[in-house]
């Protein structure tokens, strides 16, 4: 079974009822996510052996956390437990024409206040094969982006294959300090996920002719910034996530494969919104998958848009589907239909 790694930090995430706003909720939803934790899950959901790291108090609402990951089926055995508090979000969903808010409450959360000593990368990277991490986890400042660097330096060691979604996050941090770092993470990354904002916010690079707030994207300025992105930073792959905003419910969704040679575009989905948050992280689950499978280059991106739209019709951060209810939409079943 193929080993993956991923790092960073999983949130309580809590939501008021359906489409109520803050100030109208008298009670929230508790669940849990983040990024990479989201990853993790479906992954172990594909099948695999699929591995999350973070730090996470001893108290019990940490264990809560540990225990969303193991039920389904994720290993939690390399958490470090320690530190005071679980960050929290809180997410208001969005309708119509009035966009979703996200709150974060994660200042001083236990991963933020993690130690270099707290990881031995050489024993949690022991046989794996692939190592995920996205921007918001060296964002969260303190020794996070030297813990990143320390396990890409033996991932490159190992001869471990990288893939970072770039994520940037402004409640976080500024662009200057998210191309500072991160500058200095990428020379580790084999495979680049963004979307069409993030190469923009960290790296300065920007498709031509694309006004995102009208969802209006050219193609071709997205193939200018995939080229860059890989000769700049030497990636082999770059996948660029292409969503074009109708409303807050309902969206075209696609996305664009570059290998340092050829772009590979897949097919375009009229995604009808229930839960979008947790959607860049099923397309790198599905991406990931796809890659360590040996799909080829059209396959493995038609693979993780149609995992990431099946995505966008779930409640909560995980993705909660199957490999063949992705492969059956990839191939071109999505009507919907009751499965009987």
């Amino acid at each position: 079974m193929k080993k993956v790694v991923t790092f960073g930090e999983i949130m309580l995430r809590l939501a008021p009822e359906g489409y109520l706003r803050f100030s109208q909720a008298e009670k929230y939803g508790a669940t849990y996510g983040g990024g990479e934790a989201n990853v993790a899950v479906s992954l172990a959901n594909y099948g695999l052996d699929a591995a999350f790291v973070t730090k996470l108090p001893k108290h019990e609402i940490g264990q809560a956390g540990v225990n969303a990951l193991r039920k389904y089926g994720v290993d939690t055995s390399k958490i470090v437990r320690g530190g005071d508090r679980v960050g929290i979000y809180f997410l208001e969903k969005g309708a119509s024409q009035r966009p979703s808010k996200v709150v974060y409450d994660r200042a001083n959360s236990a991963i933020s206040q993690a130690k270099r000593v707290d990881f031995d990368w050489n024993n949690i990277l022991d046989d794996v094969e692939f190592f995920h991490f996205t921007g918001i986890t060296p964002a969260l400042g303190g020794e996070v982006p030297a813990i990143c660097e320390d396990a890409l330096k033996v991932c490159k060691e190992k001869g471990i294959m990288v893939s970072c979604d770039l994520n940037y996050r402004k409640n976080l941090w500024t662009k200057a300090e998210a191309k500072e770092t991160m500058s200095k993470l990428m020379p580790y990354v084999d495979v680049c996920i963004a979307n069409e904002e993030d190469a923009a916010d960290v790296f300065d690079i920007h498709a031509t002719n694309t006004d995102i707030s009208s969802g209006k994207l050219n193609y071709d300025g997205y193939k200018e910034v995939a080229k860059t992105l890989a000769e700049t930073f030497g990636f082999k792959k770059v996948a660029i996530t292409l969503r074009g905003s109708i409303s807050a419910n309902d969206n075209n969704w696609a996305a664009m494969l570059y290998d340092g040679s050829e772009f590979y575009f897949s097919k375009n989905y009229l995604v009808h919104i229930v839960d979008r948050v947790g959607g860049g992280d099923s397309f790198g689950g599905g991406l990931i998958y796809a890659i360590l499978n040996n799909f080829s280059m059209q396959e493995t991106i038609e693979f993780a848009v149609a995992a990431s739209c099946l995505k966008h019709s779930i409640e909560g951060d995980f993705n909660m589907v199957s490999v063949d209810e992705v492969l059956k939409l990839a191939k071109g079943d999505g009507s919907g239909r009751v499965q009987r």
